[in-house]
């Protein structure tokens, strides 16, 4: 009969642990948080304390039923859910929920393979119970926005809205980039270049404007450049100066969840919520052949570039029986991670160097074989030598026009190696010249540009950006998107994040009458205070009142002043003849009688596209799903049924 008892969050943590742990133990699965503050109610009494009306999760009350019922006739009970704040409070909640008389334990675990689980559990601790004050106090912080916020929204905009502390954060920078966007003026401006060629030879290559004389040109209109085109196309090209330097290129530390999610966008379009679901399964364990079920990454939430010295030396060897000696660093690299990273974590790494990509990709999903082969190639490259390139630079005087070419080779791969980087590995073509040659002019040609907008963001460069102004930690970036879009305050088009028009009213309300709320440098120094909290090094009941005192003061001006406002149409309601006006609600934006609540006439909001079903004379209209989801839908549902996510 078994003597312990396991408590992890999900069934395939708890499929892979069990495995490696034996009959004297067996392995149960909370689902996650077991207890939260209540849906009915805000669950926070500010004046005793801001002390917390945690319930039971209905739908976990079974297994909490099951988990206490288990603990009773076991000798240990050990709480290994993951090694975060949530993770920590989830551990807690369980135990105060717990009546035995067994010895409760929590246990760390960052990789879930044999040998690290084992050692976790040779080794237990107990629960920290400053990261559990840190969650709770994000919590509450986030419950009393929350709650204080949503009605003031309903009030002004529409019922059903909701407002979120860092999330309002977020939709603002994106808010603020579209409206740099809607300002730019673009400029005009031209780039000359020359295609040149040795007198001997049949190659060519470019030279670009670099200077005139001595100054970087400024070319703002066609007139100018055919002024200088007609100018520098009489001169004699001869080459006044070379010069050939080595550059080195160091690798990049392996990664932290926020690179991870930058670099998944980057190279594989992945969403950041899709890449911590595929990071998930990666890190819980898979089925792998004879192995049977194993994780294949360490903790994919961290913001650690901190590598055990163990898994150094497994790669060390890896490379040096892949690439050789040469490939190896004379010590293994140390990469130094942010001020406020958390050092007990270790980067994402794989769980064993050894267990290349390609070795296990008959055991994965397309998606988490692309992702594992990004954090395998990542930290591998990670634990080579800088790769070494041959930079050679010419410069042509054509009278007083200085043109330039650039080009480089690789001399040594280095980390490359590991990257199979076919990029970095094409040579550009550079000729052999000498100072004071002079070459043949080909071609002389001027081409028209403009500057660009700043770009909209998309998941990687909204994640880096909330990462270096400090807003977030590495459990919450995902969720913040998938929020901000569920809430349809922010759309993703191609990839890139844009705000609707929900967002920017919402938006503009929250800046108006809660500067704090939505202030950058106000969030990033809250998310400070929560670290120290997490370290012992602040109350959480002090960094929760200093936040709620002048918060509550802004919430009573806004109360006083806030009033509905519509947005007109030139639409009038067929019911009683008074104007229409646009309304949003759990499925998007509606029209709606300006006499509600005495009219209640409602209708969609339709586009100019008719539906393509056979016999239907409908009209397509814009909907959302629950996730945030845009679809178009027929204005005849539930009679006709069609659906699509594009226009035709």
């Amino acid at each position: 009969m078994p003597k312990s008892l396991v408590i992890v969050e999900s069934p395939a943590k708890a499929k892979t642990i069990n495995k490696f742990l034996g009959s004297d133990f067996v392995v149960q699965a909370s689902g996650g948080h077991i207890m939260d503050l209540p849906k009915t109610k805000m669950g926070v009494n500010v004046e005793n304390g801001f002390t917390a009306d945690y319930v039971v999760i209905p739908e976990r009350k079974k297994i909490l039923t099951q988990i206490k019922k288990d603990a009773k006739k076991m000798k240990n009970v050990y709480l290994a859910a993951d090694p975060d704040r949530e993770g920590e409070a989830i551990c807690w909640h369980i135990k105060q929920n717990l009546v035995t008389k067994a010895k409760i334990f929590r246990v760390i675990v960052h990789e879930i393979t044999e040998q690290a689980v084992k050692e976790a559990f040779a080794h237990p601790g107990s629960i920290d119970i400053h990261k559990v004050e840190a969650q709770q106090a994000r919590r509450i912080l986030d419950r009393l926005v929350g709650y204080s916020l949503s009605p003031l929204l309903w009030r002004k905009i529409s019922r059903g809205l909701s407002a979120g502390r860092v999330q309002s954060v977020a939709v603002r920078i994106i808010v603020e980039r579209e409206r740099e966007i809607g300002l730019f003026v673009p400029e005009e401006y031209w780039e000359i270049e020359a295609l040149l060629k040795k007198q001997d030879e049949e190659k060519t290559f470019l030279a670009k404007l670099d200077k005139i004389g001595t100054k970087k040109p400024t070319i703002k209109t066609k007139e100018q450049a055919d002024k200088i085109l007609m100018q520098a196309g009489k001169e004699k090209f001869i080459v006044s100066d070379i010069q050939r330097k080595e550059k080195r290129r160091n690798p990049q530390a392996p990664h932290t969840t926020s690179k991870l999610q930058q670099d998944a966008f980057n190279q594989l379009h992945f969403s950041a919520s899709r890449t911590m679901r595929i990071a998930q399964q990666l890190y819980e364990g898979l089925e792998i052949g004879k192995e049977e079920s194993v994780g294949l990454i360490t903790y994919m939430r961290t913001d650690s570039v901190r590598v055990s010295t163990v898994a150094q030396k497994a790669a060390r060897d890896y490379i040096c029986a892949e690439y050789g000696d040469d490939y190896l660093p004379p010590k293994p690299p140390k990469y130094k991670s942010k001020k406020s990273a958390q050092e007990a974590h270790e980067a994402i790494r794989p769980t064993l160097p050894l267990r290349a990509p390609d070795t296990l990709k008959e055991y994965l999903s397309p998606d988490q074989y692309k992702l594992y082969s990004l954090i395998w190639d990542k930290f591998l490259s990670s634990q080579m030598k800088p790769a070494i390139y041959a930079v050679t630079s010419i410069l042509i005087n054509a009278g007083v026009f200085v043109f330039k070419t650039v080009g480089s080779t690789i001399k040594f791969a280095g980390f490359l190696k590991a990257l199979n980087s076919k990029k970095d590995e094409e040579k550009q073509y550079m000729p052999e010249v000498h100072k004071g040659e002079e070459l043949d002019l080909i071609k002389l040609d001027s081409g028209q540009h403009f500057t660009q907008p700043p770009a909209r963001y998309s998941d990687a460069t909204l994640v880096k950006a909330l990462e270096e102004k400090g807003i977030g930690r590495p459990s919450t970036y995902a969720p913040i998107m998938q929020t901000i879009i569920a809430r349809d305050y922010v759309r993703r088009d191609k990839g890139y994040l844009f705000p609707t028009e929900l967002g920017f009213t919402v938006n503009d309300l929250l800046t108006k009458f809660f500067s704090k709320i939505v202030d950058v440098e106000f969030t990033a120094k809250l998310e400070g205070e929560l670290d120290e909290v997490e370290e012992g090094k602040q109350e959480w009941v002090e960094v929760v009142k200093l936040f709620y005192a002048p918060f509550i003061e802004e919430l009573s001006v806004a109360q006083k002043k806030v009033k509905k406002e519509v947005i007109p149409t030139n639409e009038v309601c067929e019911l009683c003849g008074k104007p229409m006006v646009i309304k949003w609600g759990r499925h998007g934006r509606f029209l709606s009688c300006s006499g509600f609540p005495k009219c209640k006439s409602a209708r969609s909001i339709t586009t100019e596209v008719r539906c393509p079903e056979k016999d239907c004379d409908g009209w397509l209209v814009e909907r959302r799903s629950r996730r945030g989801r845009v679809f178009y839908g027929c204005s005849k549902y539930p009679k006709c049924k069609y659906i699509t996510n594009k226009l035709p």
